[in-house]
């Protein structure tokens, strides 16, 4: 096999439109091993990205050292990419956390669970008694397994009483779940990643596959390679592969500023108005609002847009009329669009796009509004994050009674007197001392969040008591009065579902190191210690492992669109992976949502009534029921306007932070592959060739980027972006490199601002300078 970091997404398989993407499968094992070395193979998928790669864990003398992919599986066919490859299983070295570890004096000292847990659930039991549950709040991560989310969402929810829970999925893919509500009524994806084997054309918006879903863009690569490859539209302001790939592709590269993507959509749609480029009777069957789109679209004309966008006006009404004339068109969102002040607007313009075209529900004609992390879709099903569980209404009487009936406890313990509190706040309240208790699990907020400056600020707070729960001595954990060592993938059970809605079961391959426990344990643990109880008496929490726990969950989402009820770690076993929902109706799972054009609008089904695209205010029940959607989408719209923050005398560039393709999030995982970290050793800026002649920068260069709220100094690379650009990979802090005055975490400098729907930060949009520091 080819040597995976030299070849990204390795060699090319091609076939044709409306054929099988053949099969491919990739190996890799610990140096010196032959396949018929391993004791045996553990059946699991991949959580280095969101694409959730079907694969199998290679076990000998108790230990991981290697893996290969699942050959059968719809979703990756056999193909990994170098994160899975590489960065799966090397990290079980030497510096995992294997004993909870305690404050003293100062200094975090090791301890022992009971030690450990006692301490949680007496600070937790005090604060209860003193202040009520609005004193604690939850911050978990897209990593998780179904089964713990459930659990931690029913601890949340019904234990405590508590609506602070959240995730660092808030980061990455809230937009995804809001859009998808807006204009569809609910959460859950429209098409497949199989609509890349039948589509004409390919929109990505804001979304550079080539480094987030390697596996994903192999797909791309290998219809491009074949008879009748599709037209490629990428929107971004970096050149990457992606955009070179629809310039070859015979397709458009849009490149607007950042922070002017709701003014691009608008032209966009503008373009398929006034050319008739519209399926006029699916648009009066099955939509609502055209009218009020129109006249909002009106003046984004191309002259307007290219104005305001700084993009080729011939470029977008080339890309509008490939949108427009072609046969099956499927578009994928991420963060380039989700990341900005008008996140869930742009995004929902692109539901419009296909909604204008009737391009939903049919073989080729998909939405993918994608995810950043593996298990990002449970997040948001299980209740663990801003929404309650099974895709239900905070604002509808019936689903909390729904809720009550099934955990059997009081209605009024469950929240939903207001929306559950979103990250963003949840973090505001820690800072103004509200919340007093606040769980990490999974996620390294002191790199990861905005204005690091701030975060540090709150989590080193007197007043608040800090739960770690991870595998790593992270950044986050420095601050943590309790840390908890946690299992890690291939250490534990369960289930998780990736972007196209295909789950999976990932079976335990190892024990995990010392004294460490698996999430669901943990969370087990503290509501036995809490002694939470049902109405009846009896525990709240009755299940005790995650195929029991799985089961309770499939009750839960009975009736719902993510029904799980047909499906069993059985069922999952072997073969490939299947998308929910799935019951007696779908038993063999769905490929596709909305196929009849029927959507999750109707008011006693929807997840939500809705948002106002410009303010966030929320739309009442009474309002939403006069509209009497009937099942039909939503045309939601809005105008452009100026992002909170741009460019000035003092600031002059515009700094959007982003992945690159050999690590994950914090590199918790990817920084300790050796393979993987020496692809990318270290954080750079990249600048246009114009603005490094300005500034006097040569390639490799020392920099420093700086915003009102602090800064970085990092080598220079040059030529990939576009003039008046700054762009950040956010993957590094400093657990490998000790904190080096904090000069090296991108998010030293974006801000704390967010989407007014999806709550979403705002990384792609910091007004920065940039000073050559040295050669």
């Amino acid at each position: 096999m080819a040597d995976r970091i030299e070849q990204v997404w390795g060699t090319r398989t091609p076939y044709s439109r409306d054929t099988d993407w053949p099969r491919r499968v990739d190996l890799h094992l610990a140096q010196g091993l032959e396949e018929s070395d391993v004791d045996a193979w553990v059946q699991s998928a991949c959580v280095l990205c969101s694409n959730g790669c079907a694969c199998d864990i290679a076990v000998k003398d108790g230990r991981m050292v290697g893996v290969h992919g699942r050959g059968d599986d719809l979703v990756n066919h056999g193909r990994m990419g170098p994160k899975g490859l590489y960065g799966s299983w090397q990290w079980n070295g030497e510096d995992r956390l294997t004993r909870p570890l305690i404050r003293r004096d100062g200094e975090l000292v090791e301890s022992d669970w009971d030690t450990a847990m006692d301490l949680i659930v007496r600070r937790s039991k005090d604060l209860l008694a003193d202040t009520g549950p609005l004193s604690h709040g939850f911050y978990t991560s897209g990593q998780l397994f179904l089964e713990e989310y459930y659990t931690l969402g029913v601890i949340g929810k019904a234990g405590l009483g508590t609506p602070h829970m959240d995730g660092n999925t808030r980061l990455c893919t809230a937009t995804a779940a809001a859009a998808m509500k807006e204009s569809f009524g609910s959460d859950g994806q429209p098409g497949t990643y199989a609509d890349i084997d039948h589509c004409d054309a390919l929109f990505l918006f804001g979304h550079n596959m080539a480094s987030t879903q390697t596996v994903l863009w192999s797909r791309v690569l290998d219809r491009l390679a074949g008879p009748e490859p599709p037209v490629v539209v990428a929107v971004d302001p970096r050149r990457t592969e992606v955009a070179a790939a629809a310039e070859e592709s015979g397709g458009v590269h849009l490149d607007p500023l950042p922070g002017t993507n709701q003014a691009l959509m608008n032209g966009l749609l503008r373009e398929l108005i006034v050319n008739k480029w519209i399926d006029e009777d699916y648009v009066t069957a099955h939509t609502l609002g055209f009218a009020e789109l129109e006249a909002t679209v009106e003046p984004y004309t191309p002259g307007h847009v290219a104005e305001v966008c700084g993009v080729d006006p011939a470029a977008l009404v080339r890309a509008a009329e490939i949108f427009g004339t072609t046969r099956c068109v499927l578009s994928t969102v991420l963060q380039g669009f989700y990341q900005s002040h008008q996140a869930t607007a742009a995004s929902c313009q692109v539901n419009n796009l296909h909604l204008l075209r009737g391009m939903i529900g049919r073989p080729g004609c998909g939405v993918l509004q994608m995810n950043g992390q593996p298990t990002a879709q449970n997040t948001r099903e299980c209740g663990a994050d801003g929404d309650l569980p099974g895709f239900r209404n905070w604002d509808n009487p019936e689903h909390i009674r729904q809720l009550a009936e099934l955990w059997n406890v009081d209605l009024m313990t469950i929240p939903h007197w207001s929306p559950p509190t979103h990250a963003m706040q949840i973090w505001r309240y820690a800072e103004q001392g509200s919340i007093r208790f606040l769980w990490i699990s999974a996620t390294n907020p002191a790199v990861s969040m905005p204005e690091l400056p701030r975060i540090r600020e709150i989590l080193g707070k007197e007043d608040l008591f800090v739960v770690v729960q991870d595998g790593f001595r992270t950044e986050t954990a420095e601050f943590a009065d309790v840390v908890l060592p946690a299992a890690l993938w291939g250490e534990k059970q369960g289930t998780f579902t990736n972007v196209n809605r295909t789950v999976h079961l990932s079976d335990k391959a190892v024990e995990p190191p010392g004294e460490a426990r698996a999430d669901l344990d943990i969370f087990l643990d503290y509501a036995r210690r809490m002694d939470f109880r049902d109405r009846d008496g009896d525990p709240l929490i009755p299940w005790r492992n995650p195929e029991e726990a799985f089961r309770a969950w499939q009750e839960c989402s009975r009736g719902r669109l993510c029904d799980y009820s047909g499906l069993s770690y059985e069922k999952l076993r072997g073969g490939s992976g299947i998308q929910w929902p799935c019951d007696t109706d779908h038993p063999d799972g769905t490929e596709r949502l909305y196929t009849d054009g029927v959507f999750s609008t109707d008011p006693d089904v929807c997840e939500d009534f809705g948002h106002d695209l410009l303010t966030g205010g929320t739309v009442s029940p009474e309002k939403y029921r006069a509209q009497r959607p009937e099942g039909r989408a939503f045309l939601k719209t809005a105008e452009y306007t100026l992002p909170p923050e741009e460019p000035d005398e003092h600031y002059p560039f515009v700094c959007t932070t982003g992945r690159t393709v050999y690590h994950f999030h914090t590199r918790t995982k990817t920084g300790r592959a050796p393979k993987l970290r020496r692809a990318a050793p270290e954080p750079w800026a990249e600048l246009s060739a114009a603005d490094a002649a300005d500034l006097g920068v040569t390639d490799g260069a020392l920099v420093r980027v700086e915003s009102a709220r602090g800064a970085v100094e990092v080598p220079a690379r040059i030529g990939r972006v576009r003039p008046g650009v700054v762009f950040l990979p956010f993957h590094y802090g400093y657990w490998d490199v000790g904190d080096g005055g904090h000069t090296r975490a991108a998010n030293e400098v974006t801000m704390t601002e967010w989407d007014p729907v999806s709550k979403q930060p705002l990384f792609k949009l910091s007004a920065v300078r940039v000073t050559k520091v040295g050669d």
